[in-house]
């Protein structure tokens, strides 16, 4: 078939941020190709980005506003996935509905009565407009989106040691490595690009690995070391590679001096972490992490990438400390081919991350509860002097939490899905039950969308123009390859009409709503984030650009922190090691562990819409042959996974991928929804869930059990 067009965009997908080819005929994407010469991913695609773009046509995906046939009440709230259960009206009417609403809430509680949740699929664009909404019109920081569950983690330890969150680094640079980390990320499925380009490091540049991780993932076979260590025991293993390169002198005395502070104290604390002593905490041989320790000390270029196996636990950011303070004992930070490199999970995380949609921060990482800052903000918004909320925001974790008389009572979701995302699911469906009012805004009702009391329908990435910044701080162009379906609207554009309701209702003088274009969305943010200074639309339109970009003749910033780091030195911390919440017992043997499969993505919202839910149709618990003969489990055979919150059926898969006494289960699958059983124990700085390690027990199950519709969290689900 040949093309009416071909139209330039990015991935919807992770924070790879690969180039497309939108291959149009008949106002409908037909095919998805990309270019050779595509700085990021050099013409190759995953199977999400090449085959899973089909969603944006699925009937179920819903195009017109839709409210609540009956009204709901705090403690009342249920769910709606039919759609005899709303009714479609105007957008003017669903507008007006919500200007009326969340203006009445603010006018009778108060800014802390209200919170927003942003979204990492939606574009930089996006969501800076609506955290401008809330901050601007209510006054408040309730402000955050799913970093604070995936990498809130790494990032409160890079600010706390660096002064700045994003990667040193670009992922492509791993070519450059002789030595580098992999650890808490099975790469190949969670950043498949990426896992390419480390591949190659191996195969065509001689590069050495080494893989940390709980299970065999794939990139074990290409690695020079594997160290299968016990999930959350990140800090007694890199502590004791670190006790080795301070004993055997392994270090980079010069940066230590001239970069870091802090360094004989920390020395002085890694006496106890012995590699015997890590290995009676973490499995891992004492001889594997003394030479683990050797390789990465030694290298010329040493890097290291990690993933959520580090930053989602209670003590996440102690996690990414460990790592941080690795590359400041030998220097790998600063150099192309070296870094630190958390590799973010979803397309436009960083980016979301950038404009604000934090609730410590305005755009920028800037402070929110310094007034200078503030006073920046406050005279781009146009608004009064001090009429910025100084209050330090609740995070994702703390919104729900609030959900209750006295606390939060209006809740804004766009794009974003709680009922999946958040931990000890049981939980989270009672905060959300007492939510007075709650918006959606989306492309399908997904299992949160379906308590709200009003849908808007948004576009998705192949229907509305903007940008995403990669996980390599790399800003791209999104474009529209046709139309809005049916009455849909970017969502900008809904957040600019209401935004416009809500400041007559409330009386407020214009914060400035009418933008004919994100580009000038774009260049609004860039006047105080300037890190995005010298972005501009015409500058990426066919590549993207590396932030920072202080002014328009920059060519961007591939390697941060090559003379200094943010806060000056870098600051050495020391730490203890500290044992997950949930040992397993005799009641709960097992340690469940999460994450994605190649197929699906996060929530499944895009994903399970698509064709891809051919490819892997059902949820399994990976658990390994010797455990699953003492319980009596065959391959294939129907299971129920208990912990002390929850409980799921689904089936077994016998495999040596993952270690005995640890079972893994991915968090796609809303009916065997893995978050039912995770823990809500979270990090005390950065406010992230324990997703990674939770105490639980594998029972085998009938069949007509896993079939039953009273145990499956989406029972209703049209």
């Amino acid at each position: 078939m040949k093309a009416d067009r071909v139209i330039s965009t990015t991935c919807p997908y992770c924070g790879v941020g690969c180039n497309l080819l939108m291959h149009v005929k008949n106002d409908q994407v037909f095919k998805i190709t990309s270019p050779h010469d595509a700085p990021v991913n050099q013409g190759n695609l995953c199977v999400k980005g090449r085959f899973g773009f089909d969603f944006i046509y699925h009937p179920k995906r819903i195009t017109v506003p839709l409210i609540r046939k009956q009204p709901q009440s705090p403690g009342a709230r249920s769910q709606a996935f039919e759609l005899s259960d709303w009714k479609e009206v105007s957008w003017e009417a669903a507008l007006d509905y919500v200007a009326d609403r969340l203006a009445h809430i603010y006018q009778r509680d108060g800014s802390d009565a209200l919170a927003v949740y942003c979204c990492a699929k939606a574009t930089n664009e996006d969501n800076y407009v609506l955290q401008k909404l809330f901050r601007a019109l209510f006054r408040t920081n309730n402000v955050d989106h799913c970093t604070r569950l995936c990498h809130a983690g790494s990032v409160v330890a890079l600010q706390q040691a660096i002064g700045s969150s994003a990667m040193s680094n670009t992922a492509s640079q791993v070519t450059l490595n002789d030595v580098f980390i992999v650890t808490g990320s099975n790469t190949t499925e969670n950043h498949p690009i990426i896992a390419l380009q480390m591949k190659e490091a191996v195969r065509k540049h001689g590069a050495k690995m080494i893989v940390a991780d709980p299970r065999r993932i794939e990139l074990v076979d290409f690695a020079e070391l594997w160290l299968p260590l016990k999930p959350g025991t990140n800090v007694a293993l890199f502590s004791a590679m670190a006790h080795v390169i301070v004993k055997e002198k392994l270090t980079n005395p010069q940066f230590i001096l001239d970069r870091t502070e802090g360094f004989d104290e920390y020395a002085e604390s890694l006496e106890k972490f012995t590699p015997e002593y890590a290995e009676d905490i973490s499995g891992v041989p004492a001889e594997g992490i003394r030479r683990a320790a050797r390789m990465y000390a030694s290298a010329r270029n040493g890097a290291i990438y990690w993933g959520m196996g580090i930053s989602q636990l209670s003590h996440g950011t102690a996690s990414a400390l460990s790592l941080i303070n690795l590359a400041f004992l030998t220097g790998h930070i600063g150099r192309d081919g070296t870094g630190l490199n958390p590799l973010r999970g979803q397309n436009n995380v960083q980016g979301a991350s950038d404009m604000g949609v934090l609730p410590f921060h305005y755009p920028g990482y800037m402070r929110v509860d310094n007034d200078a800052n503030a006073e920046k903000w406050e005279r781009v918004w146009n608004i009064e002097k001090g009429g910025l909320s100084r209050k330090l925001g609740l995070t994702t974790t703390e919104i729900l939490t609030h959900a209750h008389e006295g606390g939060i009572r209006g809740l804004y979701i766009m794009g974003e899905n709680p009922m999946m995302s958040e931990p000890n699911l049981n939980e989270t469906r009672r905060h959300m039950e007492q939510l007075e009012f709650l918006v959606a805004q989306d492309i399908f009702i997904n299992e949160s969308g379906a308590f709200a009391d009003v849908f808007l329908p948004a576009t998705p990435f192949a229907e509305k123009d903007g940008t995403f910044s990669n996980t390599d701080r790399r800003v791209q162009r999104v474009r529209a390859a046709h139309a809005p379906a049916g009455q849909a609207r970017p969502d900008w554009q809904i957040i600019c009409e209401l935004a416009k309701r809500i400041e007559e209702r409330l009386g407020r003088p214009t914060s400035k709503w009418e933008y004919s274009h994100p580009q000038e969305i774009l260049r609004e943010m860039a006047e105080v984030n300037t890190d995005y200074a010298g972005i501009t639309y015409d500058r990426i339109d066919k590549v993207g650009l590396i932030y920072p970009v202080p002014h328009r003749d920059h060519p961007g910033t591939p390697t941060l922190f090559v003379d200094t780091f943010p806060r000056g030195k870098g600051k050495f911390h020391t730490l203890d090691y500290v044992q997950v919440v949930e040992q397993p017992d005799d009641e709960y043997p097992f340690i469940l562990t999460t994450g994605r499969v190649l197929e699906f993505w996060h929530g499944g919202t895009m994903t399970r819409n698509s064709a891809l839910n051919e490819a892997y149709p059902e949820a399994r618990v990976e658990i390994h042959p010797a455990d699953a003969e003492i319980h009596g489990i065959r391959d294939g055979d129907p299971v129920r996974v208990e912990s002390r919150r929850g409980k799921i059926f689904l089936r077994a898969l016998v495999t040596e991928k993952t270690s005995v006494g640890l079972v893994f289960i991915p968090f796609h699958f809303a009916e065997a929804a893995a978050n039912l059983l995770t823990n809500d124990a979270l990090d005390p700085q950065a406010k992230i869930p324990e997703f990674k390690a939770c105490a639980v027990q594998v029972f085998p199950a009938r069949l007509e059990e896993i079939a039953n519709p009273d145990v499956r969290l989406d029972r209703g689900r049209y």
